[in-house]
C-alpha cells in the first residue's frame, strides 16, 4: 500500500494498523486498541497508551505477549522487525559454540519462567546479550517478569522511533 503524505494522525484505521501493528510482537490487538483511544499528541503520547493498555491487561494476556516473541539467535520464523534486531546484534551469525550457548541459555531461561528471554538487542553485542541472560536467570518469577514487559515496551519504543526517523518525523517525539 502507498503510503499517503497525509500526517499519520489523519490516517484510516487500516493505514495506522498496517504502520504501527508490527510495534508488539505479533500483538496487533495492542495497535487496534490504541486506535480507539484517539487522537494522540505525538507519538509518544501513541506509544504510551499503548504501554497502558498492555499495564491494563491481564496477567494472562500480558504472558501471551511475552510468549509472542521468538528466542534469541533461533533460525524459526520471525518478525521482520525480529529478523533485523538480531542481525544487527550479530545474532544471525554466531559461531556453533556461541549458538549452542544461547541455545542453553534459551532453554534453561524459558523452563524457568515459561516465557522467552527478551531483551531489546540494538547496540548490544553477542556477549552483553550472553552475559544478559547469564544474570536474568535465577531472578524472581514476578521481577523477570515485569523486567521481560519493560523490555518488549523499549522493543516497541525502539521500533517506533526508527519509524519515525526513516520518515523525518522524530523531533523529539519518542523516547
Amino acid at each position: 500500500m502507498e503510503m499517503t503524505q497525509k500526517p499519520w494522525q489523519l490516517w484510516s484505521k487500516e493505514e495506522f494498523l498496517q504502520q504501527f501493528g508490527g510495534l508488539y510482537e505479533h500483538s496487533a490487538w495492542i495497535t487496534e486498541q490504541a486506535w480507539e483511544h484517539q487522537p494522540f499528541n505525538n507519538l509518544q503520547d501513541m506509544l504510551n497508551t499503548m504501554k497502558n493498555i498492555v499495564a491494563e491487561s491481564s496477567q494472562e494476556t500480558q504472558l501471551t505477549l511475552l510468549r509472542q516473541h521468538p528466542d534469541l539467535g533461533t533460525k524459526i520464523e520471525m518478525s521482520e522487525h525480529s529478523q533485523s534486531e538480531q542481525a544487527g546484534a550479530g545474532l544471525t551469525g554466531l559461531s556453533a559454540e556461541q549458538f549452542e550457548q544461547l541455545a542453553e541459555l534459551n532453554r534453561n531461561y524459558t523452563e524457568q519462567y515459561q516465557f522467552p528471554f527478551i531483551l531489546a538487542v540494538k547496540g548490544k553485542s553477542t556477549d552483553q546479550i550472553l552475559e544478559s541472560m547469564r544474570q536474568r536467570t535465577g531472578r524472581s518469577a514476578t521481577e523477570e517478569f515485569q523486567t521481560a514487559l519493560g523490555q518488549v515496551h523499549t522493543i516497541a519504543g525502539l521500533r517506533l522511533q526508527m519509524w519515525a526517523e526513516e520518515r523525518n518525523l522524530y523531533r523529539k517525539q519518542v523516547e
